[in-house]
C-alpha cells in the first residue's frame, strides 16, 4: 500500500478527521510541517512516528486545523453585522439565532455576541442566541474558557475591553459572563451532513472552506440552506465563493463583504 494512504487511513482513525474532506495538497503540505518538526524524512518514517507517540496525534489535528482568528477579524465585516444585520433581525424577528460554524478558538462568536449585547440594549425585547460549533474539542475547551492574549484583541477598542473582558495579571484578557451567556459552544463535524439547528436567522462560516475540495464546498453550501429560514444571512469568508451549481440558492446582499441572504 502506497505509504501516504496508509497514513492517512491512521490520522482518519486517531485524528478522526476525515482527510478526503480536504485537498490532497493542503494535507500533505501540513503533514510535512510536522515531518520537519519530528525530524521523520518520508510518509512512511512519521507514520511509525505518529503511532510511537500519542502527544503527536493532538499536534497533527492543531496543524490540519489550522485555528487562527482574532476578535472582529475583517472590522468592515461585523460593521455591516453591527448595522445592518442584527437590527434587521431585531425588528423582524426579536428572537435571533446565529450559527458561527467553524468557531475555533471563540473569537468570532464573542465578537458577534458583544454586537447583541449592544444591540440588547437599543432593543429591550430582543434576544440573541449564539451556536458555536467546532469539530476540534480541545479548541472548544479554550473557546469556553474565553481567556485571550492582548494580540487577540487587537481590533477590540478601549470602552468595549473595559465593559466586556476582565484583565487579569498574566496580561490575558477573560470575556465577562454578561457576554458568555449569549454563546453555547458544542463539538460538530460540518461533514456530518447535520446542521446544528434550522430556521436560524445567520450562519457565519469563514475561512473554512478554503481547505475543502469543491463537492464539499457544495455540500456545506446545502447544509446552510438547509439550516437557514428564508431570507437568512450567510456570512462567508473574504476569499470563499459560491459554486456554480449553487449559487442559486443564496441571492447577494453585500458582495464586498461576501454576505449572502437565503433565495426564496
Amino acid at each position: 500500500m502506497d505509504a501516504f494512504i496508509s497514513l492517512r487511513k491512521s490520522i482518519e482513525k486517531l485524528v478522526r478527521i476525515k482527510c478526503s474532506n480536504y485537498k490532497e495538497d493542503y494535507i500533505k503540505r501540513r503533514i510535512l510541517s510536522r515531518m520537519r518538526l519530528t525530524n521523520t524524512e518520508d510518509f512512511e518514517a512519521y507514520h511509525k512516528y505518529l503511532l510511537e507517540n500519542p502527544q503527536e496525534i493532538d499536534l497533527l489535528r492543531k496543524a490540519l486545523t489550522i485555528n487562527v482568528t482574532k476578535f472582529f477579524r475583517d472590522p468592515e465585516v461585523f460593521e455591516v453585522i453591527r448595522r445592518e444585520i442584527l437590527p434587521d433581525l431585531a425588528r423582524r424577528k426579536g428572537t435571533i439565532r446565529i450559527w458561527c460554524a467553524g468557531c475555533a478558538t471563540g473569537e468570532e462568536p464573542y465578537s458577534i455576541a458583544i454586537l447583541a449585547h449592544e444591540l440588547m440594549a437599543l432593543h429591550k425585547d430582543a434576544s440573541v442566541t449564539i451556536y458555536a460549533t467546532d469539530i476540534d474539542a480541545v479548541v472548544l475547551k479554550k473557546a469556553m474558557a474565553g481567556i485571550y492574549d492582548r494580540k487577540a484583541l487587537e481590533n477590540v477598542d478601549g470602552k468595549r475591553l473595559r465593559k466586556h473582558f476582565i484583565s487579569h495579571d498574566d496580561g490575558t484578557f477573560e470575556v465577562r459572563p454578561h457576554i458568555k451567556e449569549l454563546v453555547k459552544f458544542r463539538q460538530h463535524d460540518l461533514m456530518s451532513g447535520i446542521p446544528i439547528a434550522r430556521y436560524l436567522d445567520a450562519v457565519t462560516c469563514r475561512n473554512v472552506t478554503i481547505y475543502f475540495t469543491e463537492k464539499q464546498k457544495n455540500d456545506l453550501t446545502h447544509l446552510f440552506y438547509s439550516a437557514l429560514a428564508i431570507d437568512g444571512y450567510y456570512v462567508m469568508g473574504k476569499t470563499e465563493y459560491l459554486a456554480r451549481e449553487v449559487e442559486h440558492l443564496f441571492t447577494p446582499y453585500n458582495v464586498m463583504q461576501k454576505i449572502l441572504r437565503k433565495a426564496a
